[in-house]
């Protein structure tokens, strides 16, 4: 059975993570916009080509790149039978943009969690240094302090996860992308899910949401 999901939910909230669970169940692609906007840069696609002068300049990619990142992506035959889209639309701009390229979606699947728990668990956050794998000091402890499990490469906290930046991620959350839910709300494609204390937890109740339980 085939979906084409948004995911909302501030940073830390667990989008990736309970995406690829979905992803693997459905089989369908989770889409993440990082990714997507590297292979274009790779491949020396012509948008891919222009995202890469923006960012070599050191500025925003701007949305229409973005959105025509994505539509190019979306028309890979993997995608036929439906698609999880993570990081974007991150505005009200964005989601518009999507909808003029006639990009249509089933359910947005928001994780509402609070900012004192994301706070809590973005400061847990770790990642090797040298293979990138993720940790957490409580949830997902090394079994060496500091050493990677994988390649024993050391595991530090990234200062994307740092309290300081992780609330000012927080507030750019609330600005931008929080409003998207009111968006989709009104189009009745809305999905609230609230975090549960558990990883599995969290993903038989983003299935019941969706009906697939």
């Amino acid at each position: 059975m085939g979906m084409k999901l948004i995911f909302l939910g501030a940073p830390g909230a667990g989008k990736g993570t309970q995406a690829e669970i979905l992803s693997a169940k459905l089989s369908i692609p989770t889409i993440s916009t990082g990714n997507i906007l590297r292979a274009a840069i790779q491949e020396g696609t012509e948008t891919g080509l222009l995202a890469k002068s923006y960012m070599d300049a050191g500025k925003l990619v701007p949305d229409d790149v973005i959105i025509g990142i994505i539509s190019q992506r979306l028309e890979k035959p993997d995608c036929v039978n439906g698609f999880i889209l993570d990081g974007v639309p991150r505005t009200i701009a964005q989601a518009e943009a999507l909808d003029r390229a006639g990009v249509c979606f089933d359910h947005v699947v928001s994780i509402e969690i609070s900012d004192e728990k994301i706070e809590a668990r973005m400061e847990g956050r770790r990642v090797c240094s040298k293979c990138g794998a993720p940790y957490h000091i409580i949830a997902k402890p090394t079994k060496r302090e500091g050493v990677c499990d994988s390649c024993g490469g050391p595991v530090v906290q990234r200062d994307d996860d740092k309290p300081e930046t992780v609330r000012g991620r927080l507030k750019v959350y609330h600005d931008q992308t929080e409003p998207l839910k009111d968006y989709y709300k009104a189009k009745g494609i809305l999905r609230a899910v609230d975090d549960q204390p558990t990883i599995e937890g969290t993903a038989l109740a983003i299935q019941e949401a969706l009906g697939l339980e």
